[in-house]
């Protein structure tokens, strides 16, 4: 599996305002990066979800009219860029009767109902569970499932962009799901094992 998180170094200047020149430099610095940058989207790096690591120049300017200092500084930014393709592991955090939001990294992807399993599937209001009628396997809240990333929408700004993902394929869906797929797998082995010795 491939990762979705990614450590960029980045550059910028930040203000340091007035009332904060008592404070340590970094500190100021941080503060400034991580309202500008975190809970942000953008578009070639994705989701932005930390900063880190920030080195500010002691030496800033003063711009006319303005009493604040200007600092270049220099950080790294965690972020989370999920890839179409990508196979990535997540926990169920809400089922409705169009299907389940799988949780990856930072934010929520949508498993619709057609992309659970090949078979026709349920819901369950009460329990919240979506049921398939013939395996009666199931998915709920808190689930553990593996799935492959189909589609992501992800723009500029404060928006959440939109994830689309599928377990119909081999070795995907929940995790029970798959062990149970092996297990049977190397049973079967066995079998053909024991028919060709015999």
């Amino acid at each position: 599996m491939s990762t979705t998180f990614n450590l960029v170094v980045a550059e910028d200047t930040v203000r340091i305002p007035p009332e904060k020149f008592n404070e340590p430099l970094e500190k100021v610095a941080l503060e400034q990066l991580k309202m500008k940058y975190v809970g942000t989207i953008d578009e070639e790096l994705g989701y932005l979800i930390a900063v880190i690591d920030v080195k500010v120049s002691p030496i800033g300017k003063i711009i006319p009219g303005d009493a604040a200092t200007h600092h270049k500084v220099t950080f790294s930014l965690l972020t989370f860029l999920p890839k179409v393709q990508e196979i990535v592991e997540g926990e169920v955090v809400e089922v409705a009767d169009f299907g389940a939001f799988v949780r990856i990294g930072p934010v929520d992807a949508l498993l619709h109902i057609s992309q659970i399993m090949d078979d026709f599937i349920t819901y369950d209001e009460k329990q919240g569970v979506l049921m398939g009628k013939e395996t009666k396997r199931k998915i709920t809240v808190g689930d553990r499932v593996r799935v492959r990333i189909t589609a992501v929408s992800i723009g500029k700004g404060a928006g959440f962009g939109k994830i689309g993902v599928t377990a119909r394929q081999p070795f995907l869906g929940k995790i029970e799901w798959i062990n149970e797929d092996l297990e049977k797998m190397k049973s079967e082995e066995r079998g053909k094992e024991k028919e060709a010795k015999s």
